[in-house]
Protein backbone atom coordinates (compact mmCIF):
# COMPACT_ATOMS: atom_id res chain seq x y z
CA UNK A 1 0.00 0.00 0.00
CA UNK A 2 2.56 2.42 1.05
CA UNK A 3 3.80 2.34 -3.50
CA UNK A 4 0.24 3.10 -4.17
CA UNK A 5 0.66 6.38 -1.80
CA UNK A 6 3.81 6.97 -4.05
CA UNK A 7 2.28 7.42 -7.01
CA UNK A 8 -1.00 8.94 -6.57
CA UNK A 9 -1.40 10.03 -10.44
CA UNK A 10 0.07 6.15 -11.41
CA UNK A 11 -2.69 3.26 -12.02
CA UNK A 12 -1.65 0.41 -10.99
CA UNK A 13 -3.45 -3.00 -12.24
CA UNK A 14 -4.93 -4.39 -8.42
CA UNK A 15 -7.37 -1.62 -6.64
CA UNK A 16 -6.71 -1.13 -3.19
CA UNK A 17 -8.88 -0.03 -0.43
CA UNK A 18 -6.93 3.06 -0.45
CA UNK A 19 -7.37 3.96 -3.86
CA UNK A 20 -11.48 3.39 -3.71
CA UNK A 21 -11.14 5.67 -0.15
CA UNK A 22 -9.16 8.52 -2.96
CA UNK A 23 -12.14 7.46 -5.14
CA UNK A 24 -14.76 8.29 -2.45
CA UNK A 25 -13.45 11.03 -1.17
CA UNK A 26 -12.70 13.18 -4.24
CA UNK A 27 -16.54 11.50 -5.57
CA UNK A 28 -17.55 13.68 -2.89
CA UNK A 29 -15.80 16.84 -3.34
CA UNK A 30 -16.98 17.00 -6.88
CA UNK A 31 -20.23 16.23 -5.74
CA UNK A 32 -19.83 19.54 -3.04
CA UNK A 33 -18.44 22.03 -5.39
CA UNK A 34 -21.18 21.37 -8.30
CA UNK A 35 -23.98 21.61 -5.08
CA UNK A 36 -22.48 24.39 -3.49
CA UNK A 37 -22.86 26.83 -6.44
CA UNK A 38 -24.98 25.70 -9.46
CA UNK A 39 -27.30 27.65 -11.69
CA UNK A 40 -30.15 26.29 -13.22
CA UNK A 41 -30.28 26.90 -17.34
CA UNK A 42 -33.17 25.80 -19.47
CA UNK A 43 -32.84 22.24 -19.45
CA UNK A 44 -29.87 21.50 -17.15
CA UNK A 45 -27.73 22.96 -14.57
CA UNK A 46 -24.13 25.57 -14.85
CA UNK A 47 -21.56 24.79 -11.77
CA UNK A 48 -18.26 25.00 -10.39
CA UNK A 49 -17.83 21.15 -10.36
CA UNK A 50 -15.76 21.04 -13.50
CA UNK A 51 -12.96 22.41 -11.31
CA UNK A 52 -12.97 19.26 -9.32
CA UNK A 53 -13.21 17.12 -12.20
CA UNK A 54 -10.03 18.73 -13.58
CA UNK A 55 -8.35 18.09 -9.92
CA UNK A 56 -8.93 15.42 -9.75
CA UNK A 57 -7.61 14.03 -13.08
CA UNK A 58 -4.02 15.54 -11.73
CA UNK A 59 -4.55 14.09 -8.07
CA UNK A 60 -5.82 10.39 -9.09
CA UNK A 61 -4.80 9.76 -12.35
CA UNK A 62 -7.31 8.89 -15.81
CA UNK A 63 -8.97 6.15 -14.41
CA UNK A 64 -9.73 7.21 -10.84
CA UNK A 65 -10.55 10.48 -11.56
CA UNK A 66 -13.19 9.27 -14.21
CA UNK A 67 -14.77 6.94 -11.74
CA UNK A 68 -14.51 9.71 -9.34
CA UNK A 69 -16.26 12.46 -11.83
CA UNK A 70 -18.54 10.29 -13.04
CA UNK A 71 -20.31 9.35 -9.30
CA UNK A 72 -19.79 12.43 -7.69
CA UNK A 73 -21.66 14.42 -10.94
CA UNK A 74 -24.29 11.93 -12.02
CA UNK A 75 -25.11 11.57 -8.30
CA UNK A 76 -25.57 15.58 -8.05
CA UNK A 77 -27.83 15.18 -11.29
CA UNK A 78 -29.81 12.09 -9.28
CA UNK A 79 -29.98 14.07 -6.14
CA UNK A 80 -31.09 17.65 -7.43
CA UNK A 81 -33.76 16.78 -9.80
CA UNK A 82 -31.57 16.31 -13.48
CA UNK A 83 -32.44 12.49 -13.53
CA UNK A 84 -32.74 12.55 -16.98
CA UNK A 85 -29.19 13.74 -17.29
CA UNK A 86 -27.82 11.20 -14.82
CA UNK A 87 -27.14 8.90 -17.25
CA UNK A 88 -25.30 11.40 -19.71
CA UNK A 89 -23.39 12.89 -16.88
CA UNK A 90 -21.83 9.52 -16.01
CA UNK A 91 -20.57 8.79 -19.14
CA UNK A 92 -19.49 12.25 -20.28
CA UNK A 93 -17.64 13.77 -17.12
CA UNK A 94 -15.76 10.28 -16.60
CA UNK A 95 -14.61 10.40 -20.41
CA UNK A 96 -13.64 14.58 -19.64
CA UNK A 97 -11.74 13.23 -16.74
CA UNK A 98 -10.17 10.42 -18.58
CA UNK A 99 -9.13 12.63 -21.07
CA UNK A 100 -7.86 15.21 -19.26
CA UNK A 101 -5.74 13.05 -16.97
CA UNK A 102 -4.62 11.21 -20.31
CA UNK A 103 -3.46 14.19 -21.63
CA UNK A 104 -1.78 15.97 -17.98
CA UNK A 105 0.17 12.46 -17.54
CA UNK A 106 1.31 12.08 -21.15
CA UNK A 107 5.44 11.42 -21.70
CA UNK A 108 6.95 12.33 -18.41
CA UNK A 109 4.61 15.41 -17.52
CA UNK A 110 3.87 13.64 -14.63
CA UNK A 111 0.72 16.27 -13.95
CA UNK A 112 2.96 19.13 -13.26
CA UNK A 113 3.36 21.17 -15.99
CA UNK A 114 1.12 24.05 -16.16
CA UNK A 115 0.81 24.24 -20.04
CA UNK A 116 0.13 20.64 -20.56
CA UNK A 117 -2.26 20.90 -17.47
CA UNK A 118 -4.52 23.56 -19.07
CA UNK A 119 -4.67 21.84 -22.48
CA UNK A 120 -5.81 18.67 -20.38
CA UNK A 121 -8.05 20.65 -18.68
CA UNK A 122 -9.03 23.00 -22.18
CA UNK A 123 -9.63 19.12 -24.23
CA UNK A 124 -11.45 17.81 -21.91
CA UNK A 125 -13.97 21.10 -21.77
CA UNK A 126 -14.23 20.69 -25.51
CA UNK A 127 -15.49 17.26 -25.15
CA UNK A 128 -17.72 17.99 -22.75
CA UNK A 129 -18.83 20.88 -24.44
CA UNK A 130 -19.82 19.05 -27.48
CA UNK A 131 -21.25 15.90 -25.65
CA UNK A 132 -23.42 18.10 -23.79
CA UNK A 133 -24.57 19.59 -27.08
CA UNK A 134 -25.42 16.45 -28.50
CA UNK A 135 -26.74 15.07 -25.54
CA UNK A 136 -29.07 18.03 -25.19
CA UNK A 137 -30.09 17.72 -28.97
CA UNK A 138 -31.68 14.07 -27.70
CA UNK A 139 -33.09 15.58 -24.70
CA UNK A 140 -35.05 18.17 -26.59
CA UNK A 141 -36.45 15.91 -29.42
CA UNK A 142 -37.10 13.02 -26.96
CA UNK A 143 -37.88 14.27 -23.44
CA UNK A 144 -38.14 17.61 -23.32
CA UNK A 145 -40.13 18.65 -26.56
CA UNK A 146 -41.14 15.36 -28.94
CA UNK A 147 -43.36 17.55 -31.13
CA UNK A 148 -40.28 19.01 -32.88
CA UNK A 149 -38.22 18.33 -35.46
CA UNK A 150 -34.59 16.94 -35.42
CA UNK A 151 -33.35 20.31 -36.61
CA UNK A 152 -35.83 22.55 -34.27
CA UNK A 153 -33.73 20.46 -31.41
CA UNK A 154 -30.08 20.96 -33.10
CA UNK A 155 -30.99 24.66 -32.30
CA UNK A 156 -32.78 24.38 -29.20
CA UNK A 157 -29.75 22.68 -27.92
CA UNK A 158 -27.56 25.54 -28.87
CA UNK A 159 -28.51 27.78 -26.05
CA UNK A 160 -26.67 25.58 -23.64
CA UNK A 161 -23.24 26.20 -25.33
CA UNK A 162 -22.33 30.06 -23.79
CA UNK A 163 -23.29 28.30 -19.89
CA UNK A 164 -21.08 25.12 -20.75
CA UNK A 165 -17.93 27.18 -21.74
CA UNK A 166 -18.29 29.48 -18.82
CA UNK A 167 -18.49 26.84 -16.96
CA UNK A 168 -15.61 24.91 -18.20
CA UNK A 169 -13.12 28.23 -18.65
CA UNK A 170 -14.50 29.31 -14.51
CA UNK A 171 -13.31 24.87 -13.96
CA UNK A 172 -9.52 26.04 -15.54
CA UNK A 173 -9.05 29.03 -13.55
CA UNK A 174 -10.32 27.82 -10.32
CA UNK A 175 -8.64 24.15 -10.91
CA UNK A 176 -5.00 25.72 -12.43
CA UNK A 177 -3.61 27.60 -9.46
CA UNK A 178 -5.62 24.54 -7.03
CA UNK A 179 -3.69 22.18 -9.05
CA UNK A 180 -0.38 23.97 -8.54
CA UNK A 181 -0.77 24.41 -4.58
CA UNK A 182 -2.13 21.14 -4.25
CA UNK A 183 1.35 19.02 -6.53
CA UNK A 184 3.16 21.03 -3.80
CA UNK A 185 1.53 19.81 -0.61
CA UNK A 186 1.44 16.26 -2.75
CA UNK A 187 5.19 15.95 -2.76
Amino acid sequence: MEQNRGKMGASSAKTSTYDLIKVGLMAAIVFVATSIIHVPSFMGVVHLGDSMVFVAALLLGKKKAAAASAIGMSLFDLLNGYTAWAPFTFVIKGVMAYIAGSIAYRRDYEGKKIINNILAFAIGGLFMIAAYYFSGVLMAKYIVSPSITINEAFLLALKDIPGNIAQVVAGIVIAVPLSISLNKVKK
